[in-house]
Formats: structure tokens, C-alpha cells, sequence
């Protein structure tokens, strides 16, 4: 009989026991873009960890003053192969997009967009202050193709002893979101813990997870995470041990069964090869008018779709670089 273990160096943990080896990325500043531009704190992806499960791409921003930063302006710009998650703590977003999909970002409410084979949007705030995350998840082989779609969910906050949870995907404390992600086994949770409050998650022992630390101290299985790090946490574990410091501590926790594939991210995009992030930027260019088209484009239908007139102008996607284009995967760890 062959061995179908997709992992045989997974070490599984006796029952309870945390995880000691947590890995504490730090963030590196991005400006957006603008001479007012507002700056975000990216843990996802550096070079020590490219994947959180499915997870990709995290930025945390704020709180800020939109009248110091310039807030969020994020003209028209196109995905393929992902999904975005959009989390706010405080503010307002308007959200636009090539599918028809015109909706508010709210604090506690998921926005989740699709992108599937190709899709447009547009992030603008309104709001005096703006403070959230922004995360995307690669979609896999089997589903990066499909239409692309939208979903709002409001989850309902979950109450336990030093702790108040808002499950936006996935499943974690008893509650379950009704989300449908086209991307099995994902987690996203926004988690408020009391002051000196420690908490003993039941996770599942095949996922690897990731805990934003947003506001307050906490110590992550004992590791100490600082303010906008993120911590990560390897397979192998079915408790996940968060403590809040001496004040109310915000985090967020991610997580998913290792993605298995190898991916090429690329700007906007996510694809498999060089080749297929080359054809993805030259069909929006040309869409979009900033290159010319190519005869085979002719009859065909818009990859990025059409969006709604009297909008700012486009983003043009930068050129490709010089060097090939390398997929990434996620490294094997190390298990305790």
C-alpha cells in the first residue's frame, strides 16, 4: 500500500499540550502610495514565511488620523487567483468591484471578495480615523479558476471566561461561520481577552495557525508577541494558550492546513508559473488600455471585468521583473 500521508514528518502533540516553537515575525513598513500615504505593517509575506495555511498576504494599519495620512485610496486594480478578506477595528470603507458589488467595511463585519479567474476593485475610506487588517488567502488549484463572488457576514460575538470572539471564517470556540471560502480548511478570528486573562484554544492539531498581536500585550504558548508582530505557530498541536498582559489585549488568529502547492504571487496576482503571472498583467494592461491588445484577445470576454463609470483612474500594473518569477511554498518546519 503507498503512503498517502501528505506530511509524514508532522509530529503530533499529546493532548493539550501546546506548541512550544512559536516563530515571532516582525512587520516591515509599506507606504501605500501618495505623497500623504498611509502606511501599513506587512508580516505576510517576508522571506522567513511566505504562507499561513492558505493565508498570503496580512497588512495591519492604524489607528490613524485619515486627516494626517491621507486614509486609504486604493484606485481600480485587478486579482486573479485569491481572495480578499477585509477586517476593520474602526473606521469606514467603501468597497467597489467589477462583479456589480458596491458595499461598506464595517467594524466586525467580513467583507470577503473572490477573485477567482479576474477580478477589479477599488478601497476608498470614509472615515476621520481608519484602524483594520488586510488579508488575502491563495485560492487553490482546483477553484482559483471559478467565478468570482462576494459575501458580507456579520458574526456574533462569542463570550467565554476572559474572552469575547468574532469568528469571521472557519470554525473556533463553537462558533461557525456560514462563509462559503472555496478554500478548505481556513480559520480567521477576531479575539479580545481580558486583562491577565489566559485562554486555551482547542484548534485543530493539522492546522498551522498565525496570532496578529493588534493592541495590548500577549504571550503566545508562552512566547511573548509585541505590538503588530505576528506570531507562528507550526502543526502538530490541538491547544493554541493566548495571556493578556495587565490590559485588554486584541488579537487575531489565523490558520489552515498547509497550502501543498506551489505558488507564484506577483503584485496583484496569483498564479502558478512565470508565465501565467506574465499573461495575467498583460491581459489587464491591455483591458484596460495602458498596452496595446493582442489579436488572440479578440471575442473574448473581459477577464477583469467592466466597473462603473465616473471612477478614478486606474492603477497601470509595474513592469515584470528582469528575473523569473519563482513560485513559493511553505517551508517544513522544524515540529518540537
Amino acid at each position: 500500500m503507498s503512503n498517502l500521508d501528505r506530511r509524514p514528518d508532522l509530529t503530533v502533540l499529546a493532548p493539550g499540550e501546546p506548541c512550544g516553537s512559536v516563530e515571532v515575525l516582525p512587520p516591515r513598513l509599506v507606504p501605500m502610495g501618495g505623497p500623504r500615504a498611509m502606511t501599513v505593517y506587512r508580516t505576510l509575506p517576508q522571506r522567513a514565511r511566505s504562507l499561513v495555511g492558505a493565508w498570503c498576504f496580512l497588512d495591519h494599519y492604524g489607528p490613524d488620523d485619515v486627516a494626517t495620512t491621507g486614509g486609504m485610496r486604493v484606485p481600480r486594480h485587478p486579482h486573479t487567483g485569491l481572495a480578499t478578506v477585509s477586517w476593520l477595528f474602526t473606521g469606514h470603507i467603501d468597497h467597489l468591484d467589477s462583479a456589480g458589488n458596491a458595499a461598506p467595511v464595517r467594524p466586525g463585519e467580513l467583507n470577503l471578495m473572490i477573485a477567482g479567474q479576474g477580478i477589479t476593485h477599488s478601497e476608498t475610506s470614509r472615515s476621520d480615523t481608519l484602524h483594520g487588517v488586510q488579508l488575502w488567502y491563495a485560492l487553490p488549484d482546483a477553484t482559483r479558476f471559478c467565478p468570482n463572488h462576494f459575501e458580507h457576514y456579520v458574526p456574533e460575538p462569542v463570550t467565554e471566561p476572559g474572552v469575547t470572539a468574532r469568528v469571521f471564517l472557519g470554525e473556533l470556540l463553537g462558533s461557525a461561520s456560514p462563509v462559503q471560502t472555496r478554500t478548505p480548511d481556513i480559520l480567521g478570528a477576531e479575539l479580545v481577552l481580558e486583562p491577565d486573562a489566559t485562554v486555551a484554544l482547542d484548534v485543530r492539531p493539522d492546522f498551522e495557525h498565525a496570532v496578529l498581536a493588534d493592541a495590548g500585550t500577549v504571550t503566545v504558548n508562552a512566547t511573548a508577541v509585541e505590538h503588530r508582530c505576528l506570531a507562528y505557530v507550526p502543526p502538530g498541536a490541538d491547544t493554541l494558550v493566548l495571556t493578556a498582559g495587565p490590559e485588554r489585549a486584541r488579537v487575531l488568529v489565523l490558520g489552515g492546513v498547509p497550502l501543498e502547492e506551489r505558488i507564484v504571487m506577483w503584485w496583484n496576482f496569483v498564479g502558478r508559473s512565470h508565465e501565467e503571472i506574465v499573461e495575467f498583467r498583460r491581459r489587464y494592461q491591455a483591458e484596460l488600455g495602458f498596452e496595446p491588445a493582442d489579436q488572440a484577445d479578440a471575442g473574448k470576454p473581459p477577464l477583469f471585468g467592466r466597473f462603473p463609470p465616473a471612477q478614478p483612474p486606474a492603477l497601470p500594473a509595474p513592469a515584470i521583473p528582469a528575473t523569473r518569477l519563482v513560485p513559493r511554498r511553505q517551508p517544513r518546519d522544524k515540529r518540537p
